[in-house]
């Protein structure tokens, strides 16, 4: 008679004790609840100043209910207006569900100075792809004078046809302040409305930009 294979019943024996006994015995993971956005930063309150411009008061005052009652509603965010040092103050409160929240306000409120509409600077409050670029006419060409009325003449259009032509394209939103253009919009957005206001600004006919600008959204619509 043939004697058993002395490693045959230890081989089952440690089968049998990985099982799902061992598994119940084994200790659970550890879950840990989410933390707060005041407990990120060790309980600091966090803040933020945007600086209000002479030529931007008098529209502040008027809209200031506008601008008050998503930031700290609806974003949790306070918000006063600091009339000694002319800026807006934001800080972030114990109930404020993103510590995001507080940058997005800030550029809300900053959009606002810039000169954009309340409607369209409410945009960066619900989405998260957007942001707003500025450059000057002289980083793109030094011009003086009548070439720089020329330039800005251009980029405006008669009646500001060939600015809401572009914002309407790119889908875009572009505030001209005198020298200076801030463009609110995505990414790949601002990038094409800001080759066409550059191609404008070194001397290029409207017809021709339009022509490019059409390609280029067409472009645009077929890779999305």
């Amino acid at each position: 008679m043939e004697s058993p294979d002395p490693q045959g019943p230890p081989a089952a024996m440690e089968l049998e004790a990985g099982g799902p006994a061992s598994e119940a015995a084994a200790p659970s993971r550890p879950r840990f609840e989410a933390m707060k956005p005041h407990e990120m930063v060790e309980g600091k309150i966090q803040f933020r100043k945007v600086p209000v411009p002479v030529h931007r008061f008098s529209p502040l005052k008027k809209y200031w209910m506008d601008i008050y009652t998503p930031v700290y509603e609806q974003m949790k965010i306070d918000i006063r207006m600091n009339l000694k040092f002319r800026r807006v103050e934001l800080k972030t409160r114990t109930d404020t569900p993103d510590i995001g929240n507080l940058q997005k306000c800030a550029d809300f409120v900053h959009a606002f100075m810039l000169g954009f509409d309340i409607a369209d600077a409410l945009a960066l409050l619900r989405l998260d792809d957007l942001y707003v670029d500025s450059f000057e006419i002289k980083d793109v060409k030094t011009l003086r004078g009548e070439h720089l009325s020329r330039a800005i003449g251009r980029l405006s259009g008669k009646g500001g046809k060939t600015k809401f032509a572009i914002e309407n394209s790119t889908r875009t939103r572009i505030v001209i302040a005198d020298t200076k253009i801030h463009i609110l919009g995505s990414f790949i957005n601002i990038k094409v409305a800001r080759d066409s206001l550059c191609s404008l600004i070194l001397g290029s006919p409207a017809g021709k930009v339009y022509s490019k600008l059409r390609a280029v959204t067409a472009r645009l619509a077929e890779k999305y």
